[in-house]
């Protein structure tokens, strides 16, 4: 079995190599100041790689610009253009970014327009020195793999292997690989099988690019993110990462590099039911707290475990203990004692202020404890990604969102001032 590596500017992912960190700008990508601005505090953060959406060809050109200043005071981190319908903005994209994310199956309903489009995009990336992420999340999947094999792990890890059989066909490696979801149990058995499936099919292990998607925001969010993460990085099972918090993204950063310091010390016992933490801060507590205890609980090796820790030299009080023990178990699949909250980050495609949104309905439906509630920032993540979701909010622009129930929109059109009213009624009819 061979490793790949894939290069992105100035940074190599694969085995072997360091993990890298990345996060997303949650700017309008025309917008260049504010856009180089947040690219600038990222990079001071310590972020590896830095990607911002790229919906068209005004954004490539944008996009751009945002190198070129960043070039010319001296910061290198590579760019990823975030591509999700249009092979034409990514051939674009690719000329510009060190990196393309693309979910191919997007680029047409036709199966095998698609696969010619893809092929072109290989060729230009071969020509520029342009990396590839074929990012393909939990509720992506068109219906000729849904057909055959659900909206499950093993589809997602079918349809990834067709695009991986076109690169190797074409002899083109400089790839990574995603398979996101916000169940952190989908996206753990995703990668493993995917890890394996590679291994098998292709003798090779292109490198993976891990996340929890639409994981939330504070504690729940963090601790979901080192669940999903942090299970794969124990098994030796990841290259580059990113937490995606429905906060600054400069936030997401040192999450993401307290896992990479984690999965860097030696392995814990994966059957224990006993941890002691001693932590600086809040943050590093429930990330530590969560890498260590939550892969046990996810694979149901463990139904529970004690816990003591101190946070700046300060034991934890038993109830403060129970807390991250009921986050924990809820992000771990095991037990609801909350509402579960799938909510993208944000970035330059959102339509209001996701983050103050989120805050809004997190206390107007706090009351409704086991039910999954999406909030989204439009239509590109919405209807999509939030597959695992009882009920959604999707802004769609002009000050409008959509509510959801399941995968199906039932309320379009509604103020967005009257959007999380109506929400908490669609919840209570229907619960």
């Amino acid at each position: 079995m061979k490793y790949l590596s894939c290069q992105i500017g100035n940074v190599t992912i694969g085995h072997g190599h360091p993990i890298a960190v990345q996060s997303m700008c949650d700017t309008d990508t025309l917008d260049i100041e504010a856009s180089v601005a947040q690219c600038k505090a990222l990079a001071a953060a310590g972020c590896d790689i830095i990607r911002l959406t790229t919906q068209g060809l005004r954004q490539v050109e944008a996009l751009a610009q945002i190198k070129a200043r960043l070039r010319s005071e001296g910061i290198s981190t590579p760019l990823v253009a975030d591509i999700h319908f249009s092979a034409d903005t990514a051939l674009a994209a690719a000329r510009v970014a060190e990196k393309v994310r693309i979910n191919p199956g997007n680029f047409s309903k036709d199966h095998k327009v698609a696969m010619d489009k893809f092929a072109l995009l290989i060729d230009l990336c071969r020509q520029t020195g342009c990396a590839l992420r074929i990012g393909l999340n939990h509720g992506s999947l068109g219906e000729r793999i849904t057909s055959q094999y659900g909206d499950t792990p093993l589809g997602m890890v079918k349809a990834v292997m067709e695009w991986l059989q076109v690169c190797v066909s074409k002899e083109f490696y400089n790839v990574t690989v995603s398979l996101k979801a916000s169940n952190t149990k989908v996206m753990a058995d995703a990668y493993r099988l995917l890890y394996k499936t590679m291994a098998e099919e292709l003798g090779l292990v292109f490198p993976l690019h891990l996340g929890v998607t639409e994981a939330g925001a504070g504690d729940t969010g963090r601790i979901k993110s080192a669940v999903g993460i942090g299970t794969l990085l124990r098994e030796g099972i990841g290259d580059t990462i990113r937490v995606s918090l429905t906060e600054n993204p400069v936030n997401e950063v040192p999450v993401a590099a307290a896992l990479r310091d984690l999965a860097a010390q030696p392995a814990p016992d994966p059957d224990a039911t006993s941890f002691t933490v001693d932590a600086q801060d809040h943050n590093s507590f429930i990330i530590q707290a969560a890498y260590l205890a939550g892969p046990a609980l996810l694979d149901h090796r463990i139904d529970d475990f004690s816990l003591a820790a101190t946070v700046a030299g300060k034991p934890l009080s038993e109830a403060q203990i129970e807390a991250f023990k009921d986050d924990l178990m809820q992000a771990c699949r095991r037990r609801f004692t909350k509402p579960e909250y799938i909510a993208c980050p944000g970035c330059g495609r959102t339509l209001y202020n996701i983050q103050s949104l989120l805050t809004e309905v997190m206390e107007a439906t706090k009351e409704f404890a086991g039910v999954k509630i999406a909030v989204m920032g439009c239509i590109v993540n919405g209807p999509g990604e939030m597959a695992d979701a009882d009920f959604g909010y999707v802004g769609e622009g002009g000050g409008k969102v959509t509510l959801y129930k399941g995968s199906e929109p039932v309320m379009r059109g509604i103020p967005q001032e009257e959007g999380v009213a109506h929400l908490v009624e669609l919840i209570r009819a229907n619960i």
